[in-house]
């Protein structure tokens, strides 16, 4: 691990990294903070000169999928996160350490850096019962959250179970499982849903306390408007699709096969707030939906619930009038564009008669000259 008196640039240097991919790094964060070119300047000079903040990613009541997520992050990579981004002293998953060692590396942070350190949480906090069905070295996960998130700056929610408790708080909820600001109470915290979560949205979050001084703006379920702050269903490639009425309707029919909309099949699109499709996945190849795969809005708040099964189109969609549906929508389309075809050759017949009568005229005329 680097000194902690390292700055962030010093860190990617020392690794070898040029100073002309810092800056591209930097650019990157702008457009994911979806701020204008003017702030790059601000967002070099800042992690030029600040240092590294202490980073604490605790693991409780998940599938490791946030961790699978980061571990393949292209833009930092997980590389550049751990040992230029952050000082991350504990990370059960890729930390060296194991045992007693682990955590007092885990303490000493807690002890040292109070209120300084960036807490990062995956996974729900199960409550029912004292909290007994998540224990790591013999304490809940809990009185972990407790200690951890009430001593840190900020507490970084990553992922829907650490949000609002994921699937594991899906009905019946059998361990009481909830999100961390339902178990530890009065702290700050930003919450970074998603099933998962992309890892450059962590990063953004992070970049812009760094930059600014202050957490990116917040919506009313504390997530960050740059990540969270349009729907996915405004900025899908799919969506001319769905304004024309073209759904596909089986996996692998012809629609699938030419790209339409997935509404039929059970997107959430419509009702989903996310970056997916401007900031994507694999090195910003594709997401889900442009890969031919339903959204079922795993960022929004009990989906599992509220949204019903993956594959179970939503009965309303917003957008077209108040609750209109896909059907009515398509049936409206088709219907104009029918009414629109049958008008456009009325009118193309009407002129077409028009113009032979005015050529009729003009030979009768041209044939009395002659």
């Amino acid at each position: 691990m680097l000194k902690s008196k390292d700055t962030i640039f010093d860190g990617l240097y020392s690794f070898g990294v040029s100073r002309r991919n810092f800056i591209k790094f930097c650019a990157s964060m702008s457009a994911t903070l979806a701020l204008s070119s003017s702030a790059v300047p601000q967002i070099v000079e800042a992690l030029e000169k600040k240092k590294k903040p202490y980073a604490i990613w605790l693991h409780f009541q998940e599938c490791t999928g946030d961790t699978e997520s980061i571990l393949r992050a292209s833009k930092p990579s997980i590389a550049q996160i751990v040992l230029d981004i952050v000082s991350l002293e504990y990370h059960e998953t890729i930390m060296a350490g194991s045992g007693h060692a682990a955590e007092k590396a885990l303490h000493d942070v807690v002890k040292n850096q109070k209120a300084k350190y960036i807490a990062i949480v995956e996974g729900s906090i199960p409550i029912k019962d004292g909290g007994i069905y998540c224990t790591i070295g013999g304490r809940t996960a809990l009185d972990i959250a407790n200690e951890v998130c009430g001593n840190a700056f900020v507490t970084l929610n990553v992922g829907s179970c650490s949000c609002w408790g994921g699937v594991s708080s899906a009905k019946p909820n059998p361990t009481g499982a909830v999100g961390i600001a339902d178990a530890v109470s009065g702290i700050k915290y930003v919450n970074l849903p998603g099933c998962p979560v992309n890892a450059e949205n962590i990063t953004a979050t992070i970049v812009h306390y760094l930059t600014f001084g202050t957490l990116p703006v917040l919506d009313r379920h504390n997530r960050p408007l740059f990540a969270y702050g349009k729907r996915i269903h405004d900025n899908c490639e799919r969506r001319p699709h769905f304004d024309a009425g073209q759904f596909v309707r089986k996996w692998g029919d012809e629609g699938h096969r030419l790209g339409w909309c997935l509404y039929e099949l059970g997107c959430k699109g419509p009702m989903a707030y996310k970056n997916c499709p401007t900031i994507k996945w694999n090195e910003g190849i594709s997401y889900p939906i442009q890969a031919g795969h339903p959204c079922f809005a795993c960022a929004s708040n009990d989906s599992w619930d509220v949204f019903g099964p993956i594959y179970t189109r939503a009965p309303h969609v917003p957008g077209a009038g108040y609750q209109a549906t896909a059907d009515k929508i398509g049936a409206a389309v088709v219907a104009g564009t029918a009414a629109a075809v049958a008008t456009h050759a009325a009118i193309r017949t009407f002129l077409g008669y028009k113009q032979k009568e005015k050529f009729a005229k003009e030979k009768d005329e041209a044939d009395k000259i002659k």
